[in-house]
Protein backbone atom coordinates (compact mmCIF):
# COMPACT_ATOMS: atom_id res chain seq x y z
CA UNK A 1 0.00 0.00 0.00
CA UNK A 2 2.84 2.40 0.91
CA UNK A 3 4.34 2.20 -2.56
CA UNK A 4 1.05 3.14 -4.24
CA UNK A 5 0.05 5.92 -1.82
CA UNK A 6 0.19 9.49 -3.18
CA UNK A 7 3.55 11.23 -2.63
CA UNK A 8 2.17 13.58 0.05
CA UNK A 9 0.91 10.64 2.14
CA UNK A 10 4.31 8.94 1.90
CA UNK A 11 6.14 12.18 2.77
CA UNK A 12 3.88 12.65 5.82
CA UNK A 13 4.22 9.00 6.93
CA UNK A 14 8.00 9.11 6.51
CA UNK A 15 8.22 12.45 8.37
CA UNK A 16 6.24 11.03 11.31
CA UNK A 17 8.65 8.08 11.69
CA UNK A 18 11.70 10.31 11.15
CA UNK A 19 10.58 12.94 13.69
CA UNK A 20 10.26 10.19 16.31
CA UNK A 21 13.83 9.00 15.62
CA UNK A 22 15.11 12.59 15.80
CA UNK A 23 13.37 12.91 19.17
CA UNK A 24 15.29 9.88 20.40
CA UNK A 25 18.57 11.47 19.28
CA UNK A 26 17.69 14.70 21.14
CA UNK A 27 17.02 12.73 24.35
CA UNK A 28 20.27 10.77 23.91
CA UNK A 29 22.39 13.94 23.58
CA UNK A 30 20.83 15.36 26.75
CA UNK A 31 21.44 12.10 28.61
CA UNK A 32 25.14 12.17 27.67
CA UNK A 33 25.36 15.68 29.09
CA UNK A 34 27.70 17.31 26.55
CA UNK A 35 25.40 19.62 24.57
CA UNK A 36 28.18 21.09 22.37
CA UNK A 37 26.61 24.56 22.37
CA UNK A 38 27.50 26.99 19.57
CA UNK A 39 26.28 30.60 19.68
CA UNK A 40 25.02 31.53 16.19
CA UNK A 41 24.12 35.10 17.19
CA UNK A 42 21.63 37.02 19.32
CA UNK A 43 19.35 34.54 21.15
CA UNK A 44 20.29 31.87 18.60
CA UNK A 45 21.98 28.79 20.00
CA UNK A 46 22.78 25.51 18.33
CA UNK A 47 23.62 22.25 20.09
CA UNK A 48 24.90 18.82 19.14
CA UNK A 49 21.25 17.70 19.32
CA UNK A 50 20.18 20.27 16.67
CA UNK A 51 22.98 19.13 14.37
CA UNK A 52 22.46 15.38 14.81
CA UNK A 53 18.65 15.53 14.63
CA UNK A 54 18.85 17.53 11.40
CA UNK A 55 21.28 15.05 9.83
CA UNK A 56 18.91 12.20 10.72
CA UNK A 57 15.87 13.99 9.25
CA UNK A 58 17.43 15.31 6.06
CA UNK A 59 19.40 12.13 5.26
CA UNK A 60 16.31 9.94 5.83
CA UNK A 61 13.91 12.09 3.81
CA UNK A 62 16.46 12.70 1.02
CA UNK A 63 17.07 8.99 0.62
CA UNK A 64 13.34 8.33 0.27
CA UNK A 65 12.47 11.46 -1.76
CA UNK A 66 15.64 12.50 -3.62
CA UNK A 67 13.95 15.14 -5.80
CA UNK A 68 12.09 16.95 -2.99
CA UNK A 69 13.60 20.27 -1.85
CA UNK A 70 14.42 20.23 1.88
CA UNK A 71 15.48 23.34 3.83
CA UNK A 72 16.78 22.88 7.36
CA UNK A 73 17.53 25.45 10.04
CA UNK A 74 21.09 24.25 10.48
CA UNK A 75 22.04 24.75 6.82
CA UNK A 76 23.47 22.03 4.57
CA UNK A 77 23.76 18.67 6.29
CA UNK A 78 26.13 15.75 5.86
CA UNK A 79 23.97 13.01 4.32
CA UNK A 80 26.40 10.24 5.32
CA UNK A 81 24.86 9.03 8.56
CA UNK A 82 25.06 5.71 10.40
CA UNK A 83 22.30 3.21 9.65
CA UNK A 84 20.89 3.74 13.12
CA UNK A 85 19.96 7.31 12.13
CA UNK A 86 18.57 6.40 8.72
CA UNK A 87 14.81 5.94 8.98
CA UNK A 88 13.29 3.89 6.19
CA UNK A 89 9.90 2.92 7.63
CA UNK A 90 6.69 4.83 6.98
CA UNK A 91 4.12 5.30 9.72
CA UNK A 92 1.55 2.62 8.83
CA UNK A 93 -1.17 4.16 10.99
CA UNK A 94 -1.03 7.37 8.99
CA UNK A 95 -1.11 5.49 5.68
CA UNK A 96 -4.50 4.00 6.64
CA UNK A 97 -5.96 7.49 6.06
CA UNK A 98 -7.43 8.54 2.73
CA UNK A 99 -5.53 11.22 0.83
CA UNK A 100 -7.53 14.43 0.32
CA UNK A 101 -8.32 14.73 -3.40
CA UNK A 102 -6.54 18.10 -3.75
CA UNK A 103 -3.17 16.51 -2.90
CA UNK A 104 -3.45 13.23 -4.84
CA UNK A 105 -1.49 14.39 -7.87
CA UNK A 106 1.08 16.70 -6.29
CA UNK A 107 4.50 16.06 -7.83
CA UNK A 108 7.76 15.84 -5.84
CA UNK A 109 9.02 19.06 -7.46
CA UNK A 110 6.01 20.97 -6.03
CA UNK A 111 7.08 20.26 -2.43
CA UNK A 112 9.35 22.11 -0.07
CA UNK A 113 10.01 20.50 3.32
CA UNK A 114 10.98 22.95 6.09
CA UNK A 115 12.83 21.36 9.00
CA UNK A 116 13.50 22.73 12.46
CA UNK A 117 15.26 19.76 14.06
CA UNK A 118 15.01 21.23 17.56
CA UNK A 119 12.61 24.13 18.11
CA UNK A 120 13.23 25.67 21.53
CA UNK A 121 17.03 25.26 21.69
CA UNK A 122 17.42 27.92 24.42
CA UNK A 123 14.86 26.07 26.55
CA UNK A 124 16.63 22.77 25.86
CA UNK A 125 19.91 24.19 27.19
CA UNK A 126 18.14 25.70 30.23
CA UNK A 127 16.35 22.49 31.22
CA UNK A 128 12.82 23.51 30.10
CA UNK A 129 12.68 20.42 27.92
CA UNK A 130 8.87 20.26 27.76
CA UNK A 131 9.01 23.28 25.39
CA UNK A 132 11.18 21.39 22.85
CA UNK A 133 9.67 20.15 19.58
CA UNK A 134 10.87 18.66 16.31
CA UNK A 135 9.15 20.40 13.39
CA UNK A 136 8.78 19.04 9.86
CA UNK A 137 6.60 21.25 7.66
CA UNK A 138 5.43 20.27 4.19
CA UNK A 139 4.64 23.05 1.74
CA UNK A 140 3.06 22.63 -1.67
CA UNK A 141 4.11 25.56 -3.86
CA UNK A 142 3.46 28.58 -1.57
CA UNK A 143 1.26 27.01 1.10
CA UNK A 144 1.97 25.11 4.32
CA UNK A 145 -0.29 22.06 3.95
CA UNK A 146 1.17 19.31 6.15
CA UNK A 147 3.07 19.28 9.41
CA UNK A 148 4.55 17.13 12.14
CA UNK A 149 5.14 18.44 15.67
CA UNK A 150 7.02 15.89 17.76
CA UNK A 151 7.61 16.39 21.51
CA UNK A 152 10.65 14.32 22.55
CA UNK A 153 10.11 14.87 26.28
CA UNK A 154 6.35 14.29 26.49
CA UNK A 155 5.71 11.40 28.89
CA UNK A 156 2.87 9.13 27.80
CA UNK A 157 0.61 7.55 30.48
CA UNK A 158 2.37 4.20 29.92
CA UNK A 159 5.75 5.84 30.58
CA UNK A 160 6.84 5.92 26.93
CA UNK A 161 8.65 9.13 26.01
CA UNK A 162 7.60 11.25 23.06
CA UNK A 163 4.41 12.33 21.33
CA UNK A 164 3.91 12.96 17.62
CA UNK A 165 1.14 15.25 16.39
CA UNK A 166 0.36 15.57 12.69
CA UNK A 167 -1.91 17.67 10.54
CA UNK A 168 -2.76 17.67 6.84
CA UNK A 169 -5.15 20.22 5.37
CA UNK A 170 -8.26 18.52 4.04
CA UNK A 171 -7.68 15.48 6.27
CA UNK A 172 -7.42 16.83 9.81
CA UNK A 173 -5.07 16.13 12.70
CA UNK A 174 -3.94 13.21 14.82
CA UNK A 175 -1.81 12.25 17.79
CA UNK A 176 -3.50 14.39 20.45
CA UNK A 177 -6.92 15.27 21.86
CA UNK A 178 -8.24 18.67 20.80
CA UNK A 179 -9.59 20.74 23.69
CA UNK A 180 -11.35 24.12 23.31
CA UNK A 181 -9.85 27.05 25.21
CA UNK A 182 -11.85 28.17 28.26
CA UNK A 183 -14.81 30.45 27.43
CA UNK A 184 -15.05 33.85 29.09
CA UNK A 185 -11.27 34.28 29.13
CA UNK A 186 -8.67 35.41 26.62
CA UNK A 187 -5.31 33.76 27.17
CA UNK A 188 -2.33 34.71 24.99
CA UNK A 189 0.75 32.57 24.49
CA UNK A 190 3.89 34.47 23.52
CA UNK A 191 7.68 34.52 23.53
CA UNK A 192 9.89 33.94 26.55
CA UNK A 193 12.97 35.58 25.11
CA UNK A 194 12.35 37.87 22.12
CA UNK A 195 10.18 40.69 23.48
CA UNK A 196 10.63 44.42 22.76
CA UNK A 197 8.59 47.62 23.13
CA UNK A 198 6.61 47.09 19.90
CA UNK A 199 5.78 43.52 20.84
CA UNK A 200 4.64 44.66 24.29
CA UNK A 201 2.44 47.32 22.69
CA UNK A 202 0.75 44.62 20.60
CA UNK A 203 0.19 42.43 23.67
CA UNK A 204 -1.29 45.39 25.57
CA UNK A 205 -3.86 45.91 22.80
CA UNK A 206 -5.62 42.69 23.78
CA UNK A 207 -7.74 42.52 26.93
CA UNK A 208 -6.04 39.27 27.91
CA UNK A 209 -6.88 37.50 31.15
CA UNK A 210 -3.48 35.76 31.16
CA UNK A 211 -0.22 35.79 29.19
CA UNK A 212 1.79 32.54 28.95
CA UNK A 213 5.46 33.01 28.08
CA UNK A 214 6.79 29.80 26.55
CA UNK A 215 9.60 28.80 24.20
CA UNK A 216 9.37 27.59 20.61
CA UNK A 217 6.75 28.18 17.91
CA UNK A 218 5.76 24.51 17.97
CA UNK A 219 5.03 24.55 21.68
CA UNK A 220 3.06 27.82 21.41
CA UNK A 221 0.79 26.33 18.74
CA UNK A 222 0.33 23.27 20.97
CA UNK A 223 -1.04 25.67 23.62
CA UNK A 224 -3.79 26.59 21.12
CA UNK A 225 -4.46 23.00 20.02
CA UNK A 226 -4.82 21.80 23.61
CA UNK A 227 -7.00 24.69 24.76
CA UNK A 228 -4.46 26.33 27.06
CA UNK A 229 -4.51 29.60 25.07
CA UNK A 230 -6.78 31.39 22.61
CA UNK A 231 -4.13 33.22 20.56
CA UNK A 232 -0.38 33.26 19.88
CA UNK A 233 0.96 36.79 19.46
CA UNK A 234 4.52 37.52 18.32
CA UNK A 235 4.78 41.09 17.03
CA UNK A 236 8.44 41.16 16.09
CA UNK A 237 10.65 39.64 13.38
CA UNK A 238 12.68 36.73 14.70
CA UNK A 239 11.17 33.40 13.84
CA UNK A 240 11.81 31.72 10.50
CA UNK A 241 9.89 29.66 7.94
CA UNK A 242 11.07 26.38 9.50
CA UNK A 243 9.57 27.56 12.83
CA UNK A 244 6.10 28.20 11.40
CA UNK A 245 5.53 25.87 8.42
CA UNK A 246 4.65 22.74 10.42
CA UNK A 247 2.72 24.57 13.20
CA UNK A 248 0.72 26.54 10.61
CA UNK A 249 -0.24 23.38 8.71
CA UNK A 250 -1.27 21.49 11.86
CA UNK A 251 -3.21 24.42 13.31
CA UNK A 252 -5.04 25.14 10.05
CA UNK A 253 -5.82 21.44 9.53
CA UNK A 254 -7.64 21.72 12.89
CA UNK A 255 -9.56 24.83 11.74
CA UNK A 256 -7.29 27.51 13.19
CA UNK A 257 -5.32 30.26 11.44
CA UNK A 258 -1.64 31.29 11.45
CA UNK A 259 -0.60 34.47 9.61
CA UNK A 260 1.67 37.45 10.02
CA UNK A 261 0.37 40.26 12.24
CA UNK A 262 -1.33 41.86 9.22
CA UNK A 263 -3.41 38.73 8.68
CA UNK A 264 -1.52 37.58 5.57
CA UNK A 265 -0.21 34.05 5.14
CA UNK A 266 3.51 33.56 4.63
CA UNK A 267 4.70 31.89 1.42
CA UNK A 268 6.80 28.74 1.80
CA UNK A 269 8.25 28.17 -1.67
CA UNK A 270 11.98 27.45 -1.98
CA UNK A 271 12.90 31.02 -2.95
CA UNK A 272 11.35 32.95 -0.06
CA UNK A 273 13.30 34.88 2.53
CA UNK A 274 13.71 32.65 5.59
CA UNK A 275 12.87 35.32 8.19
CA UNK A 276 9.20 35.94 9.06
CA UNK A 277 9.65 39.72 9.11
CA UNK A 278 6.09 40.59 10.08
CA UNK A 279 5.76 38.47 13.18
CA UNK A 280 3.15 35.81 13.87
CA UNK A 281 -0.50 35.85 14.88
CA UNK A 282 -2.22 32.50 15.38
CA UNK A 283 -5.62 31.62 16.75
CA UNK A 284 -8.07 28.75 17.11
CA UNK A 285 -11.79 29.21 17.67
CA UNK A 286 -11.50 33.01 17.32
CA UNK A 287 -12.40 35.63 14.72
CA UNK A 288 -8.86 35.98 13.37
CA UNK A 289 -9.54 39.14 11.35
CA UNK A 290 -10.89 40.78 14.50
CA UNK A 291 -7.66 39.92 16.33
CA UNK A 292 -5.60 41.45 13.51
CA UNK A 293 -7.67 44.63 13.84
CA UNK A 294 -6.87 44.93 17.55
CA UNK A 295 -3.13 45.30 16.89
CA UNK A 296 -2.44 49.06 16.59
CA UNK A 297 -1.83 50.16 12.99
CA UNK A 298 1.46 51.83 13.97
CA UNK A 299 2.72 48.54 15.43
CA UNK A 300 1.74 46.65 12.28
CA UNK A 301 3.47 49.25 10.12
CA UNK A 302 6.64 49.28 12.22
CA UNK A 303 7.14 45.51 12.63
CA UNK A 304 9.40 44.27 9.87
CA UNK A 305 9.84 47.70 8.28
CA UNK A 306 13.28 47.74 6.66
Amino acid sequence: MAATAPVIMRVMASSISTAKRAGGIIRDVLKKGDLGIVDKGKNDLQTEADRCAQRCIIASLTKKFPTVKIIGEEGGSDLNVCDDWLVSELDEGFLQQSCPSEWEDVKPEDFVIWVDPLDGTAEYTQGHVEHVTVLIGIAVKDSAVGGIIHQPFYKQPDGEMGRTIWGLKGLGTGGYTAVPAPPGQFIITTTRSHSNALHQQALNAFASTEVLKVGGAGFKVLQLLEGKAHAYVFATPGCKKWDTCAPEAVLEAQGGTLTNINGDHYAYNADVEHVNRQGVLASLGQNHAELVGKIPAEVRAAVGAK
